[in-house]
This record gives C-alpha cells, structure tokens and sequence, in this order.
C-alpha cells in the first residue's frame, strides 16, 4: 500500500538528487528513506530511480509517478487549509519568489505590513530570476510568485494585481527631455542604455521598440547591466536614455524627475500577478497577499484599461531569465 511519507521521500530525492540530502530534508535516516523507496518500488514493480547515475535520476515511469506525488501531497494538505479558512485564520507558511525589476521598489513597501497583519503566517521572500520562479512553483519548492503576466503557460495560475507604465529616463541633456511625450518610435536599443539578455523586462522593450536586437550602438562602450538602479548612473554620467518601470521612478525627488518622460497616447504597461501553481493549495493566503500589494498602490495602477500591456515571450538566451 502506497503511504504519503512514501509519496514525500520520492520527492525530497526527486528535489535534491541525493538519497542522503534527501532523508536530511525529511529527518529520517538515510536506510529508512531507501528502504521505504525500495518498498514502494517492489510494490508498484517498477524502479522509480535510476541509481547508477550520479546525481540520481528519475526513470521515465518515476517522473511521472513523481509528478503525479507532488498532486497528491498538495491536495492533502489543502485539507489543513480548508480548515483554517473555515475558522477564518490566516495561519501556516507563505514562500514567495519576486523577479529583481520589482523587487527593489515593490517589496520593501508592503511586505513587513504583510508579516504584522498576520502574524500566523510564516512569510519568507527570495529575490529570483523568472525561469528560477517558474521551475520552483512547479516543483512546489515555492507557494507563490510575484511576476509580470502574461506568462501563458498551463501549469501556472495568474491573478493580475496592478498595471505599472513604462517611462523613459534619460540625461539631464538628452533631446528626449525637450518633449513632454515620447513615442515609442523615438526609442532605439542602438542609443539605449538596456538591461542584460533574459531580464522579461528588457524583452518588453524590445518589444515596445518592434527590434528582435541589438546592433553596434551609438553610446561611449558596450554595457547590459543586471540592475535598473546602475543604469540609470549610468545614464546621469555618461548620458544617453534607458526604459525603466514606473515603481521605479515613483520615489525619485523631484529633481531627478524631472529626467522621466512618459510616452504619448500610446501608453505602454507591463502587468504584474501574482502566480501559483496549477495545483497551489494555499488559496486564502494567495488572496490576503493580494489585497496587501493592492492596498499600497494608487488607484489608477489597479486599472487595466490605463493603458496598453507590453508583453513578452521567454526568449531562449544562454542566460537565465533574470525578470
């Protein structure tokens, strides 16, 4: 007979490849945890592991036996929260992953307000690039990611939370400050200071730009940075422009906003959700984390009709998706 500690140690061996991590992270013994996984397979007559490879690996039928165990272990402990939700507690733990283009300015601002509303609730955030955040919610090694959308992919849920423009911002001399709108037919990824391959934001860019590339720019030297923060220095001392979000420019003094520029009627925007996956069982803590990031914004940032969503594709890159 098939047992849930069965059902979590393939897991646990399935997440970290190694028997003895494995029955660490389980805090049994190795021996216990191989002879239950010995046990299951005899039962089932099949192997569900491939032991003479290193690190271990799943056979074909043990994936898909694992995947099916990962279903079954998130449904049994939806049985705990329909509980809590029927006492209405907010109770249990929350792991949530943020892309690094809305860290810096989103997390800071409701997160500790979050953790003091429910004080039940064990939260812990990781600042993760996107395809990071997708392969963890699948893996259930997260509950939730706070993520641009549309993503559209089967396996994971989208809530839209909020709407943020993209704004250009560029040297206090730049060409582009002379006008009070900008049209995304005046950007050029060959004049444009941009963020490195795989961040989903310089993709919207691109995007916004209708570029598939970039070319031999125009600027002093070659330079794709990891962080919005250090393009815009860049900017201030070497001149030229950059795309950035607005959460971005939101807290700026009003001197330097005066460097952002908006775009014309065409307005673009990226969407921002809060995603689980398919099989996500911690519904009532989803939708408190919900209301916490939507109670921090303005109002016109919860309309999805204040502009037009920029989408992006993951884009194959010999680097990570970075957000």
């Amino acid at each position: 007979m098939i047992t849930i500690i069965q059902l979590g140690y393939i897991v646990a061996i399935d997440d970290c490849r190694h028997f003895a991590a494995a029955a660490e992270r389980c805090f049994v013994t190795q021996p216990t945890l191989s002879m239950q996984v010995k046990k299951l397979e005899e039962d089932l007559g099949v192997l569900i592991f491939d032991r003479g490879r290193h690190p271990v690996e799943p056979t074909e039928i043990g994936a898909r036996l694992i995947e099916q165990a990962r279903i079954v272990l998130s449904s049994t402990r939806r049985i705990n929260e329909i509980i809590n939700e029927d006492k209405h507690e907010a109770t249990g733990s929350l792991r949530v992953g943020i892309i690094p283009t809305l860290a810096p300015y989103l997390l800071p601002t409701f997160i500790g307000h979050y953790a003091r509303k429910h004080p039940k609730v064990h939260v812990e955030v990781e600042e993760l690039v996107s395809s990071e955040i997708i392969r963890r919610l699948k893996r259930d090694a997260l509950d939730a990611g706070i993520f641009v959308t549309p993503l559209r992919d089967e396996q994971i849920i989208e809530h839209p939370v909020f709407y943020e423009e993209m704004l250009v911002y560029a040297h206090p001399g730049h060409e582009l400050l002379k006008r009070e709108n900008i049209r995304p037919s005046d950007l050029s990824p060959q004049k444009m200071w941009m963020l490195g391959e795989g961040h989903c934001f310089r993709d919207q860019v691109l995007n916004l730009c209708e570029q598939a590339s970039r070319q031999q720019g125009e600027l002093p030297f070659d330079f794709e940075s990891n962080s919005l923060e250090t393009l815009m220095k860049i900017v201030d001392r070497e001149g030229g422009f950059t795309v950035i979000p607005e959460l971005a420019a939101r807290e700026m003094s009003p001197e330097r906003r005066r460097q952002v520029r908006s775009f014309d009627a065409y307005t673009p925007v990226r969407e921002v959700s809060v995603i689980h996956s398919l099989h996500y069982t911690k519904k009532k803590l989803i939708s408190l984390l919900r209301e916490e990031l939507q109670s921090i914004l303005p109002a016109e940032m919860l309309r999805k009709d204040r502009g037009v969503i920029v989408e992006w594709q993951p884009v194959k890159h010999n680097h990570e998706d970075k957000g």
